[in-house]
């Protein structure tokens, strides 16, 4: 008999509605819990509200509706309204909840560009290279969704290990390395939509054995879209790291990307300017085939630190296609030191950026 009666008083409270909302207390969840007891009615409300009033509001209601049922001797109503967080604390809870994909990751940087064709892939490969180099344990995922290029550029051919649940990623050069590419058939299109993208980025971050890291470089496709979102959604990233090449129309797209960065919270370690110069082998002449300085003056225009540039060159291109980045096939040549000053900047500007963040103990 008393089950049947919370069962009447259930429905009867999916007809009370929260003030200025079409929504039902039921359906809000602000019901907690209901016992009846020889005609004796408890329901346990539990709210989060600004507006104290709207709770007392719902409580009288609650209380008129309940004593209306047929069965209903004595109604007794608890009320427990707690004051929600502010934005910022909320998003730093979204932002800790979701942190269990990659619980042992320090620093999540991305490496993005407005465009392709820049060179980013190459760049995020060295980059992580270098980082390793610097003593920094490093992992590098391809999250490039329409183009995986880690498996041509560090040159692996196997599928990746799988125990239970869990995918291994592979280990070379002193990386860690996960990419679609790995798993996919060789010259298989990728044809998905928005969802697709945005689940095959999340099983990469968190069904993957990443392990302890110092650094996760995430080589994101070019361009401003589910990838990106899906990235700044489900991890607190250090930040984005922009490359480009010195030409106008590349550098119209950097600012774009960099601008969907911070709309989205995410601080922008700074700009990369990748093909800078060309170095002519035979005579040893320079030439600025894409132009040359245009990444400094956009980072200094948009308040963003200059990481360093990047020089055009026919060895960074042959290392990326046999599966040697030019930081391992020549880790004290020109290109190598290139690349470890843009990731001395990167650490410098990570730890400059932590220094400035907020500390909030999330209870």
């Amino acid at each position: 008999m008393s089950q049947d009666l919370e069962s009447a008083v259930w429905d009867a409270l999916k007809t009370v509605k929260f003030p200025g909302m079409s929504r039902d207390i039921v359906s809000f969840g602000f019901v907690h819990q209901i016992s009846a007891n020889a005609g004796m009615v408890v329901v346990d409300l539990q709210m989060s509200t600004h507006n104290p009033a709207a709770g007392e509001k719902v409580r009288d209601e609650v209380e008129r509706t309940v004593r209306a049922v047929p069965g209903v001797a004595k109604a007794q109503v608890n009320m427990n309204v707690v004051k929600p967080p502010a934005r910022e604390e909320a998003a730093q809870k979204a932002i800790a909840q979701d942190s269990h994909l990659i619980p042992e990751v320090r620093h999540v940087v991305a490496v993005a560009s407005g465009k392709g064709g820049v060179g980013k892939s190459t760049v995020a490969a060295n980059l992580a290279v270098s980082l390793a180099q610097l003593g920094h344990r490093v992992g590098l995922l391809d999250a490039d969704i329409y183009g995986p290029s880690v498996p041509t550029m560090f040159g692996i051919t196997q599928k990746p290990r799988v125990v239970g649940n869990r995918i291994y990623p592979f280990e070379k050069y002193g990386l860690r390395l996960m990419s679609l590419g790995f798993i996919l058939e060789t010259d298989t299109p990728v044809i998905w939509r928005g969802p697709m993208v945005m689940r095959a980025i999340e099983q990469m971050l968190g069904d993957v054995e990443w392990g302890a890291l110092d650094y996760l470089i995430l080589d994101l496709p070019p361009g401003t879209g589910d990838a990106q979102l899906t990235v700044t959604q489900k991890i607190p990233l250090a930040g984005a790291v922009i490359v480009t090449t010195p030409q106008d129309v590349a550098l119209i797209d950097a600012r774009k990307g960099l601008a969907m960065f911070r709309k989205v919270n995410v601080p922008v370690i700074g700009i990369v300017e990748n093909m800078s110069t060309f170095l002519c082998p035979h005579c040893g002449q320079t030439t600025d085939i894409f132009k040359h300085g245009g990444g400094q003056r956009t980072a200094e225009l948009l308040g963003t630190a200059f990481l360093g540039s990047i020089p055009l060159d026919p060895q960074i291109v042959l290392g990326g296609d046999a599966g040697v980045p030019i930081t391992v096939e020549n880790p004290q040549g020109p290109h190598a030191l290139a690349f470890r000053y843009v990731a001395e900047a990167v650490v410098a500007e990570v730890a400059r950026q932590d220094e400035m963040k907020p500390r909030l103990t999330i209870v």
